[in-house]
């Protein structure tokens, strides 16, 4: 499901983060065994002064090296007992517990370094509307008028951020049929003192030639910079880009998918159901399946998303700044690990 493509999104970081701070505590690790080696060889007498960690650490560090990453192998990357020489069974049972105590101090310090990450991330989240609405006096100038689609978090706070900022524009809200969210953002928009006018989608190509700018929202931003966007946003994209207006989209860092279309595990639609477009009992008799072994002649389709290629997208602006669509990959690739981009559901037990 489309919905479902933020969560994976969020998911997909969540993972990412881990393996970022595993490999950071790797990295100490190596990093610390190649300074005690350095001490002992300076002085054997003030090897006590300086803790470092054991050789079962720094022997997991390399084996992670040369094994596939896994998430389970970041949590018990600790070597067995076999895995380091015994020189003595004393010397044995003093490695027993200098291991055990390494994996106990790593293991908090994993933890608390991804939870720490981790709230990073969710406050990132909530301020994210926040993040894009300061770069809202960049793009918008005086006297412009503005056209949108449906209605957006996001695009509400982007207009009224620039309203505040002294900035006289009026906006264009298309109605988005056949939900209608169109006529809430134009209430908003009024109650928040914006010079608002709602026009019926099918006038976009009519309206479009006195309009300065297009500023609409996302469901998903694609690694390719295509846009999974409310239903009627491709015909928006199409008359921007007939009449040469800018065609700029909004979406949190966490709305950018690494997925590209085609994958398979992309769904780019949905289906609602028709009683959104038309009455049941005014219909009916077009709409008559127990009526014998015929098909009905009325069939009714209400798509929920409409998908915009990157070509038709001028800019995107997300929490981080402004990015054009060639961009979006690299900018993907900082946030996910390759690993990761395929989430799967774990079988259940004995299925």
């Amino acid at each position: 499901m489309i919905a479902e493509l933020a969560v994976g999104n969020i998911v997909r970081r969540v993972l990412h983060i881990i393996r970022e701070e595993d490999l950071s505590l790797t990295t100490a690790a190596m990093a610390g065994l190649n300074m005690s080696t350095v001490s002992d060889d300076e002085d054997d007498g003030d090897h006590d002064n300086h803790p470092v960690l054991s050789a079962a650490v720094v022997a997991a560090a390399a084996r992670s090296t040369l094994r596939p990453p896994s998430l389970q192998t970041l949590l018990e990357d600790m070597p067995d007992a076999a895995a380091v020489p015994h020189t003595s069974s004393s010397g044995g049972d003093s490695e027993e517990k200098t291991k055990s105590a390494d994996k106990s101090s790593r293991s908090r310090k994993l933890k608390h370094d991804v939870i720490e990450a981790v709230n990073e991330l969710i406050q990132d989240i909530g301020t994210c509307h926040e993040q894009i609405a300061e770069q809202a006096v960049e793009h918008i100038h005086q006297n412009e008028v503005i056209l949108t689609l449906g209605s957006s978090r996001t695009v509400l706070e982007f207009l009224c951020a620039a309203n505040e900022k002294k900035r006289s524009f009026r906006v264009f809200v298309a109605e988005g049929a056949p939900r209608y969210q169109g006529h809430l953002l134009a209430k908003e928009l009024v109650a928040r003192g914006l010079q608002t006018t709602l026009i019926t989608d099918s006038a976009v190509f009519a309206m479009i030639s006195r309009v300065n700018m297009v500023i609409v929202g996302a469901h998903a931003v694609m690694a390719n910079g295509g846009v999974i966007a409310p239903v009627g946003l491709n015909m928006v994209a199409l008359a921007a880009q007939r009449h040469a207006v800018p065609f700029v989209v909004l979406a949190g860092s966490h709305k950018l998918c690494p997925l590209y279309p085609h994958n398979p595990e992309v769904l780019l639609n949905e289906l609602r159901s028709p009683s959104e477009l038309l009455d049941f009992g005014e219909f009916s008799d077009c709409m008559d399946f127990g009526s014998g072994t015929a098909s009905p002649l009325l069939h009714v389709v209400n798509p929920t998303f409409d998908y915009v290629p990157p070509k038709l997208v001028n800019l995107f602006i997300t929490d981080t700044g402004g990015h054009n669509p060639s961009y979006m990959y690299r900018l993907i690739a900082d946030y996910y690990s390759a690993d990761d981009l395929v989430v799967q559901r774990r079988p259940a037990i004995g299925s």
